[in-house]
This record gives C-alpha cells, sequence and structure tokens, in this order.
C-alpha cells in the first residue's frame, strides 16, 4: 500500500510535543513493513536549516481562497529510512519564528495556513502519487479528509484514496469564526451541527472526526476518555456517534534512541543484567542540577515536562511541604506555561536542599534525567499517551502516575509479594492521593532487593513500534477496503 502522512510537525525536522515524535517514528517502522509511504510538511523557517539543498518537485500550485489564490511550491526533502519527505513552500505563511503563533497568542490565519497545507497535499499526490490511505494527525490536517469528501468528492484521481485520524490531544481542536467556511471555499453545507459547525464555531477537528473512514488516538484508555464529558472537550457526542470506527493505538519508542545500554548522552551505561552505571548516573544528573550532600540512600526524583496544567503540577504545588518533608532531592527539567515555570523557580528558592529546577529545553540532559533518577513523576490531569513514562521504564525511574490515559495502560501497580508490576499509580485527582502514592515508592525504595526487581520489570517492558506499527496497517487496510 501507498500511505501519505499529513502532519504539522515531524523529528527531526519541527517539533513542539509527542506529535513530532510520532511522526517520526511511525512512517519508518511502516516503511519497514514493506509498504511505501510518503511525509508532507509545511516548509518552516525551522525546516529550511534541515535542508542541505533546495529540489523543487512541483514549481506551482495554486489554491484558490475566498476572494483571491494563492501560490504554493513543493520541495523535495528525500528519502530518510525508507520514507519519501514533500515539503508544502508558501512563504507568507509558513516562513515565521514560530509554528501556531507568537507569544502575544495564535495566529490569526492558521485556518488559511493549515487549510492551504490540506489543500496543497491533495493537489500534490495527484502529480507526486496518490495513496490508498491519507494519515493525517490532529486539527492542522483535518482539513484534508473535509476537502476530500465535499469539494474533491468528483475528482477521478481522488475518489478511492482512504482516511485515517490520528488524534493526538483532543483539547487542541482548530476553532475558527463561521466565516471560516467561506474563506476555505468549502460548500456551506459542512457547517452544520453533524458536521463541522460546533457551538457556533468551525471546528477543524471535528471536521476530521466527522469526514474520516477510521479514527485513532494514541493509547486504548485515552479512546475511552474521550468519549466521556470529562475528557472530551465538547466532542464526546460526534466520538461516541463514530465509538465503531475509534480505535486506540499505543504511541511506541524508538530504543535506538532511548537504551541505557548505549545512550552516549549519559555519565554510565547499564542494563537489567547489571545496574552498576545507573549509580554514576544518579551523580551525573545530581552534579548537572548542582546538588550537594545528597546521600546514596536519598532516591533522587525525575521530572521531565513541558509545564502546563495538564501535568498535574498543582497537585505537587499543594503538598510542596509534605513532599519536602521526605526524604529525596527532586530534580526538575522543563519549560512552558510561565506560571508553572516560576511555580517550581519558588519552590527551588523555598526549598534548596529538596528541589532543583532548570527552566530549558534540553534533550541531552532530558537523558541523563531519566538515567540518573530513581523515581520518575507523572501526576497528569490527563495524558493522552506520554512517551515520558515509558522512557522512564526504560531507565529504571520507577515512575508514580494518575491513572489516566497511556499512563494507565502502562504501569502496573507494583505488588511486592509477587515481585510483579513496573511502578505507582492512583486515581482520583487529588493531592492526598498523589502524595500517599509517592510516599509509597519511597518507602519501596528503601527495600534495595525488591527494587532491584520493580527497576528491572520496567527496564524489560517492550514499547517499540513494532507492535503499533502492524495495528496501524490493519487500520489502513481497513480504510482501503472500504474506499475498493
Amino acid at each position: 500500500m501507498h500511505i501519505v502522512f499529513a502532519a504539522s510537525e515531524c523529528v527531526p525536522y519541527v517539533k513542539t510535543g509527542g506529535l513530532a515524535h510520532v511522526v517520526g517514528a511511525l512512517p519508518p517502522a511502516i516503511a519497514k513493513l514493506g509498504h511505501n509511504v510518503t511525509v508532507y510538511l509545511p516548509l518552516y523557517r525551522q525546516v529550511q536549516k534541515h535542508l542541505t539543498e533546495r529540489r523543487v518537485a512541483i514549481s506551482s500550485l495554486t489554491i484558490p481562497f475566498e476572494s483571491y489564490n494563492r501560490f504554493a511550491s513543493v520541495v523535495d526533502g528525500g528519502k530518510r529510512d525508507g520514507v519519501q519527505y514533500y515539503f508544502i513552500d508558501s512563504p507568507e505563511l509558513f516562513d515565521r519564528e514560530y509554528l501556531y503563533g507568537s507569544p502575544a497568542g495564535d495566529y490569526p490565519d492558521n485556518a488559511e495556513r493549515f487549510g492551504l497545507f490540506a489543500r496543497a497535499v491533495l493537489e500534490s499526490t495527484k502529480q507526486l502519487g496518490v495513496p490508498d490511505v491519507f494519515h493525517v494527525h490532529d486539527w492542522q490536517s483535518s482539513m484534508l479528509p473535509v476537502y476530500l469528501r465535499t469539494t474533491y468528492y468528483f475528482d477521478p484521481a481522488l475518489r478511492q484514496s482512504g482516511c485515517l485520524l490520528t488524534i493526538h490531544n483532543a483539547a487542541c481542536q482548530g476553532v475558527f469564526p463561521p466565516e471560516t467556511t467561506g474563506r476555505l471555499l468549502l460548500p456551506w453545507d459542512v457547517f452544520t451541527m453533524d458536521r463541522l459547525e460546533h457551538y457556533d464555531q468551525f471546528n477543524f477537528l471535528k471536521g476530521g472526526i466527522v469526514y474520516s473512514d477510521l479514527i485513532t488516538t494514541v493509547s486504548r484508555r485515552y479512546a475511552q476518555e474521550i468519549q466521556t464529558p470529562e475528557l472530551g472537550n465538547h466532542l464526546e457526542s460526534i466520538l461516541k456517534r463514530r465509538a465503531a470506527d475509534l480505535h486506540g493505538i499505543l504511541n511506541g519508542v524508538d530504543y535506538a534512541q532511548w537504551d541505557p545500554a548505549t545512550d552516549g548522552n549519559i555519565a554510565g551505561h547499564y542494563t537489567p543484567d547489571n545496574l552498576a552505571g545507573k549509580l554514576e548516573c544518579r551523580r551525573d544528573v545530581l552534579h548537572a542540577f548542582g546538588a550537594k550532600l545528597v546521600g546514596d540512600e536519598t532516591p533522587v526524583v525525575g521530572i521531565v515536562s513541558r509545564f502546563a496544567t495538564q501535568k498535574g503540577f498543582d497537585l505537587i504545588a499543594e503538598v510542596a511541604g509534605e513532599i519536602a518533608a521526605e526524604d529525596l532531592f527532586v530534580v526538575v527539567l522543563g519549560t512552558g506555561e510561565p506560571y508553572y515555570e516560576n511555580l517550581f523557580k519558588e519552590l527551588q528558592q523555598r526549598y534548596p536542599e529538596k528541589l532543583s529546577v532548570k527552566v530549558m529545553d534540553d534533550e541531552a540532559l532530558a537523558h541523563k534525567v531519566y538515567a540518573g533518577s530513581d523515581i520518575f513523576l507523572m501526576p497528569s490531569r490527563y495524558e493522552p499517551c506520554g512517551l515520558n513514562q515509558m522512557y522512564s521504564l526504560r531507565y529504571g525511574a520507577v515512575p508514580v502516575v494518575r491513572a489516566t490515559g497511556a499512563l494507565d495502560d502502562t504501569i502496573e501497580e507494583w505488588d511486592p509479594e509477587q515481585g510483579t508490576g513496573t511502578g505507582f499509580k492512583f486515581e482520583g485527582y487529588k493531592p492526598t492521593n498523589f502524595l500517599a502514592t509517592l510516599q509509597r515508592a519511597l518507602a519501596a525504595f528503601k527495600e534495595k532487593k525488591s527494587w532491584q526487581q520493580l527497576m528491572r520489570n520496567g527496564m524489560e517492558q517492550d514499547y517499540s513500534w513494532e507492535k503499533p506499527s502492524r495495528e496501524y496497517v490493519e487500520c489502513y487496510e481497513e480504510v482501503a477496503q472500504r474506499r475498493s
């Protein structure tokens, strides 16, 4: 089969979050299974530095809007790991400092930017190869299935192409004024309650849900959660309606990049059978965070995260005094919402002997935190998938998580009597529940023999892309069969 990915992010070209890691890792895994895979991305300013030469695949595409035309070209990014990359070049829309908006807010023309992207991908494939299935990701490429089933419905070249939408985060929907319908030259009959209209607004993600053949999201638990008022973000009714077509497929980890046995970023290498290098990594991360006089019996607790309300840091704030009273040292790495950046800075000032924070995005240092931590915290309010808990398992940093989304799917509660399990989970979004679970982990850390068993259990888990990639292929086959 020929699969075309359309997405707004992809490592190594451009990244703001987990979407980029998925679009960077899944296409090569699909190609490895023998399929023809192409990835389309916008040619952002950040992407240009990765292109050693500019090879034009299509010199000009005309993309019509309500009262004017825009013109785009397609740049050939060549092949990587068996995957062909193309970039949609529209400098006035994509050659900007940021991807989706400046610190002042979202770009006001985001609907036009990603509407153009969707149409440009469809037009490009008619010259560069029409796929059996389009695989689109999140709201930024959700207009592709909408155009495919409306404006391009009678286009013979695209008539048999199917579409699969992956929702990485249902909270991000691409919501715009009603007049977006006309601006994108869509028929007004799409702006209805059972199609793209949502609380009198034009909703990109809802359009993708309605018009895609199948829908996936990034864990089994999250597929259930987004059909509820708590985490459906007002799309639960339309998702319930598509429940038979909604599948939860867990994201995978690239163990070529994330393995303490071979990781070039960490101070010592180690495996489940030989954990000696873990102690070197522990000392290294404490040194990197300026921690002094932390004894070997004191657990190092790590956090690597985007600083956001979603991540549960308000729970930490609520019980910061109780956490500081425990025998531990916390190392925190990340950037994000100013409120939480300032929160961790304030906690560092209040408890300098218990916590150190680095407000930065540093991939190499992130590896050091995973390798040097004994315990890893993810008390998320919700977590569609999350890769950090999977990284922490492989590095022997035992996760303490809230039982939500993929955190619930990937972490099994530790049972010391049976020697089974990989971490500690708590139900209910309450600071007391979080604190009690962290205290359980701290108590378990004192039992060195069983703790090492717990570490090994986690390190031996396999969350590679091999199984998820085969599950996606099954979805592609189902979509293609529906359209044949």
